[in-house]
């Protein structure tokens, strides 16, 4: 993903200084600062982007006032910029990024067709609704395609995007903090989500962006990617736009093949690629700051220890799935 402004030179990734710099709104330690680097954060935005669709309101205040059919790639540039900055910039930055968006949206207004209502987009519950499905989607694509990420990591990155939910004008208090609670979240919005004549436009444009003709190869490319992401949606997403779910243990495999081959092509020249948000963390903080999976590992073996300490031996726990009525030991 991206930072605007964090393009830093080769020599980023030759630092050697300590962490004295400013570590923005997560800073290395977080689970954040290791999963938004990941290469298959492109595919889960796409998968959010589906997710968000069926949100009749929130729909509607894309396809009424965006230019998505005219600028795609400028719009996906953006969003991953948005979150890159968030994630890997400056606090100043991050604030000044979600200032832009909280500004942006006080001036967009929707029209319900059935009822001739007008709305803002900055309406609470429809912030809300667009913060879960991104949070949602970027922890099943990267979970279900192999990231060493852990139960407990996995509850401490829905908190810590509580943060986010803040950038963009929501309270963190309402906001989901855990695994338990997203999954309550979905169910209390699930009767609000709809398949309608919005949601299929967008369907219709992530599955077939129009492009110059000198770039039908990317055109191709991208089918293969929306369709994976496209796949990885909900049962019930399945069903209101109208397709089949294929076969949940086939996506799986895409998924864990597709990250694997992501993820043998060599982190340092994943962070050449602009804007260089990464490179431009690591210019501030240091070489011993880039994410990665190794660096998870050694997270969740921290947070283990914690948990042990916390429960005594050989009662640390983890939950049994996302609905907090399961449990089991962690062996």
């Amino acid at each position: 993903m991206g930072h605007a402004g964090t393009d830093s030179s080769d020599s980023a990734d030759g630092a050697d200084g300590k962490r004295d710099g400013d570590p923005g709104l997560f800073g290395p330690d977080s689970v954040t600062w290791q999963l938004h680097g990941d290469p298959m954060m492109w595919i889960a935005g796409i998968r959010a982007l589906y997710l968000q669709a069926l949100h009749p309101r929130a729909v509607r205040g894309v396809i009424q006032n965006s230019d998505f059919r005219q600028d795609a790639w400028g719009r996906l540039r953006r969003i991953a910029n948005f979150v890159g900055t968030i994630s890997y910039g400056t606090t100043e930055a991050a604030e000044k990024a979600g200032a832009r968006v909280r500004r942006v949206h006080t001036h967009i207004k929707a029209t319900d067709p059935a009822t001739g209502e007008r709305y803002g987009v900055d309406e609470p519950d429809l912030l809300l609704w667009v913060h879960c499905a991104e949070v949602d989607s970027y922890l099943h694509v990267l979970r279900r395609s192999g990231l060493p990420l852990t139960d407990a990591q996995a509850d401490r990155y829905i908190d810590e995007h509580r943060e986010g939910a803040r950038l963009v004008g929501l309270d963190p208090a309402r906001v989901p903090a855990d695994r338990a609670e997203l999954a309550a979240y979905f169910d209390r919005v699930r009767p609000e989500l709809a398949g309608g004549p919005e949601s299929q436009e967008v369907d219709d444009f992530l599955r077939d962006p129009p492009v110059h003709p000198l770039l039908v190869p990317a055109r191709v490319l991208w089918r293969r990617v929306s369709a994976l992401a496209y796949d990885s949606l909900p049962e019930y997403a399945h069903e209101l736009y109208g397709r089949a779910a294929p076969a949940p243990q086939r996506v799986t495999r895409r998924f864990v093949v597709t990250g694997r081959l992501l993820r043998a092509v060599p982190g340092w020249l994943r962070r050449r690629i602009p804007p260089g948000h990464i490179r431009g963390a690591m210019a501030r903080l240091g070489r011993d700051t880039r994410p990665g999976p190794r660096q998870l590992r050694r997270q969740a073996a921290k947070l283990r220890e914690q948990a042990a300490i916390l429960d005594g031996p050989g009662r640390a726990q983890t939950g049994d799935g996302g609905d907090g009525g399961r449990w089991r030991k962690r062996v």
